[in-house]
């Protein structure tokens, strides 16, 4: 059995994507996969959830994970955005969910959205949906730029949070102390997987379009 892309040839392939849904269906949808060649996994349920025949079908079975910043973003709010600021481009990381991709002007990762927004000109006004904290950092360096959060709703990732300057300065210091803090241990087996899954997502390059949707021709990513 094939299946891909229109007018492309794939070999059959199953794809577990996990932990994020949205961002395994809109990958897939932009590699030209339709909808009804994935399925959603629910853990808590024998088959997922699904029945087997369509399980065997399926290209791409979307575990049921998301982030809970991107999840509240909704198709609504890029409507909203439209209809208050006409000029204004809307550019979201692909967990958001696919509707909301798809009402999008742009949707990359947040690398992708820092590199189109820094590269923007003057009076450029940009509605991104993604953490607030990173909204917010890129409109205090781009004051040339309006910039807002695509959502009003506390978009925010509290674990990220954490990540902050005080707490950095505490681990260097403890460090020239000889002291290492917060340190994760796993064991050998679980390194070495980890470590190769790691090293194969830092050598992957963009292929041309960011994740998401078929972006306007000149948006690439590296």
């Amino acid at each position: 059995m094939q299946g891909g892309a229109a007018g492309s040839t794939y070999k059959q392939i199953k794809v577990l994507f996990f932990p994020d849904q949205h961002l395994g269906r809109n990958t897939a949808f932009a590699m030209g996969y339709p909808l009804d060649s994935m399925i959603l996994w629910d853990p808590t349920q024998d088959f997922g959830g699904n029945d087997p025949r369509k399980l065997e079908q399926a290209n791409f079975v979307l575990w049921k994970g998301q982030c809970s910043v991107h999840q509240l973003f909704r198709p609504e709010h890029v409507d909203q955005v439209r209809a208050k600021y006409p000029h204004m481009k809307v550019i979201v990381h692909p967990e958001c969910r696919w509707d909301v991709v798809q009402k999008s002007d742009l949707a990359g990762s947040t690398a992708y959205i820092v590199q189109q927004i820094t590269a923007a000109p003057p009076g450029s006004q940009w509605a991104v949906g993604t953490e607030v904290h990173l909204v917010n950092r890129l409109a205090h360096r781009h004051p040339e730029q309006k910039i807002i959060v695509l959502s009003d709703c506390q978009c925010l990732c509290t674990t990220m949070y954490r990540i902050d300057m005080p707490h950095l300065c505490w681990v260097l210091e403890n460090l020239v102390d000889g002291k290492v803090v917060n340190q994760i241990k796993v064991d050998a087996e679980t390194r070495k997987w980890a470590s190769i899954a790691l090293d194969r997502m830092l050598a992957i390059k963009g292929s041309g379009n960011p994740i998401g949707k078929n972006q306007p021709a000149g948006t690439t990513i590296d």
